[in-house]
């Protein structure tokens, strides 16, 4: 793996680290806001003897002082985070939790791994065109490119004078050669550029896979989860929340974590796309410049 690929990994995982944080930290907080305080005086016990039979019922006076019976708030926090819901979850519900995890995970790293390319594949088409436009020979860039073309314009140049070069190895080519001459070239630049392009779209299905199928994965988790909490509440015979809750809160996450992949992945995926038809278009526009200066050339000779 290269130096990007390394980079890329590191802050996907990063970002990941980072997500699973904060839904962990908003989780809690949303349940200790929610969590009354068990504070104030001990409860007192109700009076009895004669004269509290014989006094009248009324409501009490001042403030009631409550306190929670059950699990304490820190359990039930620790239960709807994350890493709980996954603890939680059984082996259909954690492999479907894995593979979105997994899925996501290889989606930021192909996110930020064509970001960097892209834009470095931009900045050295920038530098290529102005050396090329400069007015330097053309055979002193093809003696600097043709043993390592390390992008898709230099391999588009390189592939089109190597065959120039070949129809004047044995002179000056007669006046009806000079039409399949122009073809060849045309032709070499243009098997060029779809094999660059190609390159570039490497790892684009991978993104259209995940967002669209992601959700439908998600889906299914929820739909196990669901099943999983109405066999639950069939065994207990109990409809209340503290049963149900739990299982409904792991199936709803399989559903988060769904969209969470599929999301970013549909959006980077027609940004991509976009970004590579202009890399395209403007590496075509190229071709068509360099094949109508190659043509000059080729009608100046044969004179």
């Amino acid at each position: 793996m290269t130096l990007r690929h390394w980079a890329a990994c590191t802050l996907a995982a990063m970002m990941l680290v980072f997500l699973a944080d904060a839904l962990g930290t908003s989780a809690f907080a949303q349940i200790q806001q929610r969590a009354p305080a068990a504070q104030g005086r001990p409860p007192v016990a109700a009076p009895t003897g004669q004269g509290a039979e014989s006094a009248p019922l009324a409501a009490p006076a001042g403030d009631v002082q409550t306190e929670l019976v059950g699990p304490q708030s820190n359990e039930t926090a620790d239960t709807f985070t994350p890493v709980g819901l996954f603890m939680r979850a059984d082996f259909v519900v954690k492999s479907v939790l894995i593979m979105l995890i997994l899925a996501s995970f290889w989606s930021w790293v192909l996110i930020i791994d064509k970001s960097f390319a892209i834009g470095a594949l931009k900045r050295k088409a920038s530098r290529f065109e102005k050396t090329f436009w400069s007015g330097r020979s053309l055979d002193e860039l093809y003696a600097q490119h043709s043993q390592r073309s390390d992008q898709p314009f230099t391999a588009v140049f390189v592939a089109a004078l190597r065959e120039w070069k070949r129809s004047f190895e044995g002179g000056v080519p007669r006046d009806a050669l000079i039409p399949g001459v122009k073809e060849r070239v045309e032709k070499a630049m243009s098997v060029s550029i779809h094999r660059e392009i190609e390159k570039i779209e490497r790892g684009l299905g991978y993104l259209a896979t995940v967002g669209s199928t992601a959700p439908f994965v998600g889906l299914f988790g929820t739909v196990w989860g669901i099943m999983n909490s109405f066999q639950a509440i069939a065994q207990r015979q109990d409809t209340t929340l503290a049963v149900v809750a739990p299982g409904i809160a792991e199936a709803l996450f399989a559903t988060a974590l769904g969209l969470l992949a599929a999301i970013p992945a549909v959006i980077a995926y027609n940004r991509f796309v976009n970004e590579v038809g202009r890399y395209e278009n403007r590496l075509e526009a190229f071709a068509d410049e360099f094949s109508a200066f190659l043509s000059r050339q080729l009608d100046e000779r044969s004179r």
